[in-house]
């Protein structure tokens, strides 16, 4: 897919990996914060997320595609590096037109919904695509062959105050509009963890719509050409509307 190239990479650390790709539409309505998933490691790159940016540049939002440290091969607990990373690319972006939404995919949702939560953190927004919202639960499936306890070094049985500390299912309220998109037949985070979010979120106060599209599985959603960013288009529009 061709489409604009990034306009300027904005480090915002010394480490190779933090930086952010910064696409200006011409004229912004806004500005979405990209993080990209794969289950945390860093065998995955924001790469996995340009074909969405670029998408959402030609529908007039800036958007920053952001790089953070991820858990390297044989190397494990690298959440605290990780999640200061991620808020080190929203403050870097503070110039940036409002309003300014979240858009996380896989373990990029579990980011976007954490970072949200932290009381420094001002976001108007946050669009989730089939996120870990419960890490707990993906503690126990051994989901991704112990990506969990690779990213924290230890089992949630372990530390259960470190799991709650970064589980947006225990961070409710988080206090801005959702959007959650889950394809029911996804093979890599249970589906299960969005309706379970979903009705927790509601019952903290938060408002969180929930599209959950049959036979649509982990890898379709963060495709910009299927018929479900139909609706993911529709609701970024209802929030500058």
């Amino acid at each position: 897919m061709h489409g604009p190239a990034p306009v300027e990479r904005r480090t915002y650390g010394e480490d190779p990996s933090q930086f952010l790709d910064l696409y200006r539409a011409e004229t912004a309505r806004g500005t979405v914060l990209s993080i990209h998933g794969g289950y945390w490691r860093d065998t995955y790159s924001l790469d996995l997320n340009v074909p969405m940016v670029q998408h959402l540049v030609s529908s007039s939002w800036t958007v920053a595609n952001i790089e953070y440290r991820r858990v390297p091969l044989g190397k494990d607990g690298t959440w605290d590096e990780m999640s200061s990373d991620v808020l080190a690319a929203i403050a870097a972006i503070e110039d940036q037109p409002r309003p300014l939404i979240l858009l996380g995919h896989s373990a990029g949702g579990q980011l976007a919904l954490w970072a949200a939560a932290q009381p420094e953190t001002e976001v108007d927004a946050l669009v989730t695509l089939a996120p870990v919202s419960d890490l707990f639960l993906a503690d126990g499936l051994e989901a991704s062959n112990h990506a969990t306890k690779e990213l924290f070094g230890s089992s949630a049985a372990e530390r259960p105050d470190l799991y709650a500390s970064a589980s947006p299912l225990y961070l409710l309220p988080i206090g801005v509009n959702q959007l959650l998109v889950h394809g029911r037949s996804d093979e890599h985070v249970p589906f299960d963890m969005a309706t379970e979010y979903a009705e927790a979120a509601e019952m903290a106060g938060d408002e969180v719509d929930l599209l959950d599209p049959k036979d649509v599985g982990h890898l379709e959603i963060i495709d910009p050409s299927h018929e479900i960013w139909r609706s993911i288009d529709a609701w970024l529009d209802s929030m500058v509307s």
